[in-house]
């Protein structure tokens, strides 16, 4: 098998616009490189443009915590998250660049009869749909985290945990390069400092879009704009039923391997992993506010904090040398948007709140099947805007965690 190149002599071109494309997709994150590389790969639609105000993957792609898991409660949402998670473990041969996925598991701990009982409801409904569930009792959670307070001392003691052992991380930057790099292979332009100001829609029907860079025609336009999503769609008049708020997240300075797997816990609000450099990278839940801020409030720091020393005591001489916020946009039902809308050849990948990165396959691959097909992909069926009119809601409150 040849060896993932980690730092290749050319990653993309940097063309100007052309006039014309036969997809424009707006975004230039996880998801939109996604949807454009398979797009091109697996439908041979290559006369595509990626449309990036700023920098590519400089938004929420640069600002998350890297977890990757599919043990999500209801059937379409491990559906399209264990579809990711097989595209995860081979993304790194197909696309010929080392992502850095680590299958370490992730474990998401009980602390109270409530808790105990959902996770176990959840390993069950995953093991009914081929995802790889276990439930672990404390000493099992010990054993594989060795340096988890499983005692009685914490204000809240952990019960045991639902665990997936393929879950784990990748390293955000070389998924987003990887997928540039093969998109711009096949043919895709990927066009940075070009904002978007404007949608073109006659008689129903999406033209093209103006931008700062000048107009440009497209059969076909995706908006895939994460936080700004509803924004952009308001430009066509589509209004979307989307939240954004901000999402913070901070690091540590560089600690020897101490951590060996993905720690979560939605009771005392936390989830702490160490990445491959050796920081431990900590987040927690949203911002109650709504705002378009890439930074949060102290307090929400201040907690995720408190809740990792009652976890992991070893972490209180850690000294923390950043933090940062996403800006995340959260459907009703803490589920996707992805297709079709009322404007005909305007398609959305938005609403995927705090669990956009452990998509990013997943989501390009079914928004390029749904744009090539100008039909909802079967995976992206149930997550359809019409949802919200119909009432098929998918409640992934529980199962999204502490927010991811």
């Amino acid at each position: 098998m040849p060896q993932p190149a980690q730092h290749p002599d050319h990653l993309w071109r940097n063309p100007d616009p052309k006039r014309a494309y036969d997809v424009v997709i707006i975004g230039g994150g996880g998801h939109g490189l996604a949807t454009a590389y398979y797009l091109a790969k697996n439908h041979g639609i290559t006369n595509v443009a990626i449309l990036e105000r700023g920098w590519l993957a400089g938004g929420n792609m640069a600002r998350n915590t890297t977890i990757i898991r599919s043990n999500y409660l209801w059937d379409e949402s491990t559906a399209i998250y264990e579809h990711s998670l097989k595209l995860w473990e081979g993304l790194a041969e197909e696309l010929d660049y080392d992502i850095l996925f680590s299958q370490r598991g992730v474990m998401n701990l009980t602390h109270n009869l409530s808790d105990v009982r959902e996770a176990k409801r959840r390993v069950s409904a995953n093991r009914l749909n081929g995802i790889d569930a276990e439930w672990l009792d404390p000493d099992d959670v010990k054993r594989l985290c060795p340096i988890i307070d499983v005692s009685s001392s914490p204000r809240y003691p952990v019960l045991g945990a639902a665990y997936q052992p393929r879950a784990g991380i990748a390293k955000h930057d070389h998924v987003a390069w990887a997928f540039a790099r093969g998109a711009d292979t096949l043919g895709v332009d990927l066009i940075q400092g070009c904002e978007v100001r404007g949608i073109d829609v006659v008689d129903g029907r999406v033209r093209g879009v103006q931008t700062s860079r000048g107009p440009i025609a497209a059969g076909a336009v995706a908006i895939v704009a994460a936080g700004h999503a509803s924004i952009v769609a308001g430009m066509a008049g589509v209004r979307l039923p989307l939240q954004s708020h901000p999402l913070q997240a901070l690091v540590s300075d560089l600690l020897e391997p101490i951590h060996p797997t993905v720690v979560m816990s939605n009771t005392v609000h936390v989830y702490v992993s160490q990445a491959h450099k050796g920081e431990l990278v900590m987040g927690a839940g949203v911002d109650a506010y709504n705002s378009y801020a890439q930074r949060g409030s102290f307090h929400i720091i201040e907690r995720q904090m408190a809740a990792a020393l009652e976890l992991f005591p070893i972490f209180a001489g850690a000294h923390v040398v950043r933090t940062w916020g996403g800006i995340v946009d959260i459907a009703p039902d803490a589920s996707p948007i992805i297709g079709l809308t009322p404007v005909y050849g305007l398609f959305v990948n938005c609403g995927w709140g705090t669990g956009g990165f452990k998509a990013t396959p997943a989501a390009g691959w079914v928004l390029a099947s749904t744009i090539a097909a100008g039909a909802q992909d079967p995976l992206a069926r149930p997550y359809a805007l019409s949802r919200f009119t119909a009432g098929a809601l998918i409640d992934e409150h529980g199962a999204a965690g502490v927010a991811h």
